[in-house]
């Protein structure tokens, strides 16, 4: 069975950091590209960042753009999400999927930074 699990998540200050892990299973998680997500209260869904298969090539939302520092592990079927200098507007829910598989995705989970 397919599988994406997020972990890492929490409450953070502005200016801090968090790293988010997405654990996948039951498929070839090193043939697909992978994408993290999030969702804000009222807000629709939208891509944060993604990385090919082999994680040569990533690509950001504007606003994350320096920031944030998408990876994977192949080895360990595990993509990763780096943030840091953290803002407010970073708070939603984030999830992971694999980029062409609509019905890969993680269940979620909550960041939220506030002081």
């Amino acid at each position: 069975q397919v599988q994406l699990v997020e972990s890492g998540g929490g409450l953070v200050q502005p200016g801090g950091s968090l790293r988010l892990s997405c654990a996948a299973s039951g498929f070839t998680f090193s043939r697909l590209a992978m994408n993290w997500y999030r969702q804000a209260p009222g807000k629709e869904r939208e891509f944060v960042a993604g990385i090919t298969s082999n994680g040569g090539s990533t690509n950001y939302v504007d606003s994350v753009k320096g920031r944030f520092t998408i990876s994977r592990d192949n080895a360990k079927n595990t993509m990763y999400l780096q943030m840091n200098s953290m803002k407010p507007e970073d708070t939603a829910v984030y999830y992971c999927n694999a980029r062409g598989r609509p019905n890969f995705w993680g269940q979620g989970i909550q960041v939220t930074v506030s002081s």
